[in-house]
């Protein structure tokens, strides 16, 4: 209740910095400069131009869509706190790819160092296209799915791909990420329903992560529970097996799991598949196109992807590969986050048991419901888009407090920063709102409605 409190109180301080500074801030047609050349000095004016033609600034997003596909940043999960003069002390990230800005800065050039300092901070928006796919995920069975990859079949079969190199051992919460996975994937299996079939497969799992024993440990991925009913025992000595070793293959996972599941045909199987990974893939692979294959293969499985505890380069490659596969990518930083996420698989095969014991009919037309979890990502979004506004208006202070910047530019930055995250506030307000209007539409009226309007070419 304390934390909740203290960051209530900050964000209002915050807000209220905001507003009390914005009638002093220049707009952004006006220059930070404080002299402008002669008007007589066509020289100086004509070496001004070409330096601002050769300064390049990279936009930023027009839309939603495009918000959601920049790369998150390197302190995308830092929190910056207001601080006393005494705190700045301790220094921040000094960002030495960011330029002086104590001097004279043109708006070009100004506009340039806020996508820098904002590629810094920059969170992993998931935009509409995500409320397309776990609303997807959400519906699977029902009966208005016309692509038989997400229609109930007599078979359920479910393989789940564990990174298995070194980092794995690093500890969350005192726990390595290695024994919290292992606990969290047994809870998960015992709880699938008589009838569905689970596979376990490890890559990464030879040698070290040690430059010498790369060639062996990019070769290295066993399936170490074939895909077949549960068995708690055989599952068990399974999963004891895995432990982190080495580098991480995840391309020849993804390939090799094509071949665990080739003899389930989707003709008469749901094959669903998810991959848990706490890193980039490091054996100068193609994860990405290996996804993609996978998707398209003859089993044409669903799959998802979790980040478990991982970096923002981790973060943007398993991102890309979910994307690559139309499925879900979410980034979990515990063992419970981790449950979570996989109670919703577990939610899923005891749908497709009830859909077993009872026949097709049973399953009804589904309308959407202001309270299904699937649109609670919203609010997400916004904290998110918060979050970064303030991590980047003090990291605008502490820069003003080492007099790292003009008073000018800061000004500019600031009110720059302000309007940016108001159109972000907007458009995720404007997909709440359109979202809210679906609502007691049946899932395929929604994900028609909602592919319509955001242009999804989904197969």
């Amino acid at each position: 209740m304390k934390s909740q409190l203290k960051a209530s109180i900050t964000l209002l301080l915050f807000l209220l910095a905001l507003s009390g500074c914005s009638g002093d801030v220049k707009s952004k047609g006006s220059s930070a400069k404080t002299q402008e050349p002669p008007a007589d000095s066509q020289a100086a004016n004509s070496e001004i131009q070409n330096k601002e033609e050769e300064f390049e600034v990279a936009p930023l997003p027009s839309n939603y869509q495009e918000l959601a596909k920049r790369p998150v940043g390197e302190y995308a999960d830092k929190v910056i706190t207001f601080m006393t003069k005494e705190e700045y002390k301790t220094d921040l990230p000094s960002f030495d790819s960011l330029p002086d800005m104590s001097g004279d800065r043109s708006d070009q050039e100004l506009d340039g160092d806020y996508e820098l300092l904002l590629s810094k901070f920059q969170k992993g928006f998931k935009g509409p296209e995500e409320a397309v796919r776990q609303l997807r995920f959400q519906a699977i069975g029902s009966p208005e799915f016309k692509d038989t990859r997400y229609q109930f079949k007599d078979n359920l079969n479910v393989e789940i791909i564990l990174d298995s190199s070194g980092s794995m051992a690093q500890k969350v919460n005192g726990v390595s990420k290695m024994d919290a996975a292992k606990k969290t994937i047994h809870e998960f299996v015992k709880k699938l329903p008589k009838g569905a079939k689970v596979g376990l497969r490890v890559y990464g799992n030879k040698g070290s992560n040690a430059d010498s024993d790369k060639e062996v440990s990019c070769s290295s991925s066993d399936i170490l529970y074939p895909i077949s009913t549960y068995r708690e025992e055989d599952f068990q000595t399974a999963l004891g097996k895995a432990q982190p070793t080495g580098w991480t293959p995840t391309a020849l996972a993804l390939k090799q799991a094509n071949k665990d599941m080739s003899a389930f045909d989707s003709s008469d199987n749901t094959n669903i598949v998810y991959l848990v990974s706490d890193g980039i893939s490091t054996c100068d692979d193609d994860p990405v196109k290996a996804a993609k294959d996978l998707y398209h293969s003859n089993i044409s499985p669903i799959i998802n992807i979790i980040g478990f505890d991982i970096d923002s380069k981790g973060q943007n490659q398993l991102k890309q590969m979910a994307e690559a596969a139309k499925g879900i990518y979410k980034n979990v930083s515990d063992e419970n986050e981790l449950s979570s996420e996989l109670e919703k698989l577990s939610d899923l095969a005891e749908k497709w048991a009830d859909w077993k014991k009872r026949g097709e009919s049973s399953l009804k037309v589904q309308k959407l419901d202001n309270t299904i979890k699937i649109f609670s990502y919203t609010q997400n979004e916004g904290l998110m888009a918060s979050q970064e506004r303030m991590n980047v208006f003090l990291y605008l202070n502490y820069l003003q407090e080492k007099k790292k910047i003009s008073d000018e530019s800061y000004q500019y930055l600031k009110e720059k920063n302000k309007k940016y995250h108001d159109w972000i506030d907007n458009e995720v307000k404007q997909l709440q709102s359109y979202l809210q209007s679906l609502n007691e539409k049946n899932y395929g009226d929604a994900m028609n409605a909602l592919e319509e309007k955001f242009q999804q070419n989904q197969p």
